[in-house]
């Protein structure tokens, strides 16, 4: 769940880099949400299970969170060094998402890019100096 709050904490945040950790497990905890108010909007307007249309409660959240999900696939872009107008790949059908896919799958690139630390790294520093688990 740490994952999840650190990608919500950077709400609109489209600077910098995010491990595949940070991405997928916000991609996880969302969809797991997302599928959950389905049921409580089906369960509450009782509609046919043939309807595949987001219910007012998922509809919502899915709006609310849509700036956070955008901004950790950019993050996860730069840190494969790509610039987060691959996004827009989504818009190509059937190959641009998967195109996008890969490129999220992939491993970080090694060291400091051009969008900043690699946060593994980063990570790693903060556990050596014993400063990772300080509150702010």
């Amino acid at each position: 769940m740490k994952w999840y709050f650190s990608a919500l904490r950077k709400y609109a945040v489209f600077s910098g880099r995010a491990r595949r950790k940070e991405y997928w497990y916000f991609n996880l905890f969302n969809s797991l949400i997302v599928l959950a108010l389905i049921g409580v909007d089906h369960g509450i307007t009782r509609t046919a299970a043939g309807n595949n249309a987001l219910g007012l409660f998922s509809g919502l959240f899915v709006f609310a969170t849509f700036l956070p999900t955008l901004g950790a696939l950019v993050r996860r872009l730069h840190d494969t060094d790509r610039s987060g107008w691959y996004v827009f790949l989504n818009l190509i059908p059937l190959i641009g998402p998967l195109i996008v896919l890969v490129f999220t799958l992939e491993d970080s690139e090694q060291g400091r890019n051009q969008y900043g630390p690699n946060p593994k790294e980063v990570a790693a520093d903060a556990l050596a100096d014993g400063t990772a688990y300080q509150s702010n």
